[in-house]
């Protein structure tokens, strides 16, 4: 016996990659829909690759009642209205907007980092997924926090544009190939020039001068982590089509050296530690797509602290950083909750 579960926001880059993932990965399944807007009513997709295509079905008239799990990967608009409804129907959402994450009854879940606070989802019928640069992040503290406890972290980012989705992705490819012959460089989704430029710049001003991206990530860390931890950051937008990167120092309370923080990292689940003090001996963003792990390379003391170290870590930011922690939510629902399968 399986589940029936539905992507909703099924053709966006994320939807997409849930479907992938849950292919992938075999999650037992008694039934798929593919979930979208009116617009995407009756296309055909694909079902990660299998020889499976899935009609898209109308969200506007989609009725959640009998289904199991709802993947939400269609923004905060239409999260806003159709995730409570989904949820009144007796369907678990594992939701991917911004919308739910910091409400104080809806778990906010990275499996590898707080799994048991899954076991409160029964209060709003909701789990949220964080944001993709604080979940990889996440992951990669959460091993040296154990083992050392952390007091302080200065993360900068390094954002693709695949974050922005497929508008980001398409003025990349478009303001590129404008560059190359000579066309006038339109932008209309980012600020400035992405092409060839990096933009500190992520989300909305806020008014003591940092972004909401980089409010995110603090926030987000403390709901996940451990809200005594210090955290500032910096999010920059770079023209990389598919994978995040982040620069990250920390400070912790007790001693910790290299040789330790490689023992804790490698054992850790959801880490690939990459770590060669030679030419090529570390993970860029283009060799993590398409993957599942979060990698972590550059380990290195900090001299100018007591106990610090900097690192260099590098995700899928459409799969661990979206597409697969919602499944991995889902896996994790279904162990220890639902049972289904």
């Amino acid at each position: 016996m399986g589940y029936r579960v539905a992507v909703v926001g099924a053709t966006g880059n994320v939807g997409r990659e849930m479907l992938n993932i849950l292919a992938e990965r075999e999650f037992p399944l008694d039934e798929i829909a593919a979930v979208a807007s009116p617009r995407s009513t009756g296309d055909m997709i694909p079902f990660g690759e299998t020889d499976r295509e899935l009609k898209v079905r109308n969200l506007e008239h989609f009725d959640f009642t009998g289904w199991d799990i709802a993947l939400f990967a269609a923004g905060s608009g239409p999260t806003k209205i159709y995730a409570p409804k989904a949820a009144a129907a007796g369907c678990v959402v594992i939701d991917n907007s911004s919308l739910y994450r910091m409400e104080p009854d809806v778990p906010l879940i990275v499996p590898e980092v707080n799994p048991d606070a899954i076991d409160g989802y029964a209060k709003r019928n909701i789990i949220a997924n964080p944001n993709c640069s604080t979940a990889q992040m996440v992951v990669a503290l959460k091993p040296l926090h154990d083992a050392a406890t952390i007091r302080r972290v200065v993360v900068s980012t390094y954002q693709s544009v695949s974050g922005a989705g497929k508008e980001g992705m398409d003025e990349l490819f478009e303001q590129t190939r404008a560059i190359f012959v000579g066309d006038p460089k339109e932008t209309r989704k980012f600020t400035k020039q992405i092409a060839f430029n990096v933009i500190p710049h992520i989300d909305v001003f806020m008014e003591d001068g940092s972004t909401k991206e980089e409010w995110k990530m603090v926030a987000e860390t403390h709901k996940i982590l451990d809200p005594a931890i210090g955290v500032t950051a910096t999010c920059v937008r770079v023209p990389v089509f598919v994978g995040h990167s982040e620069a990250i120092t920390i400070e912790f309370e007790n001693p910790i050296s290299v040789a330790k923080a490689h023992e804790v990292l490698r054992a850790a689940p959801g880490i690939m530690l990459v770590d060669k003090r030679e030419d090529g001996g570390y993970v860029t963003p283009i060799e993590c797509v398409g993957e599942y792990a979060t990698y972590v390379s550059r380990v290195r003391k900090d001299p100018t602290v007591a106990h610090g170290l900097s690192l260099w870590c590098v995700s899928d930011n459409l799969r661990k950083g979206a597409a697969l922690n919602a499944v991995q939510i889902a896996e994790l629902l279904g162990r220890r909750h639902l049972r289904k399968a």
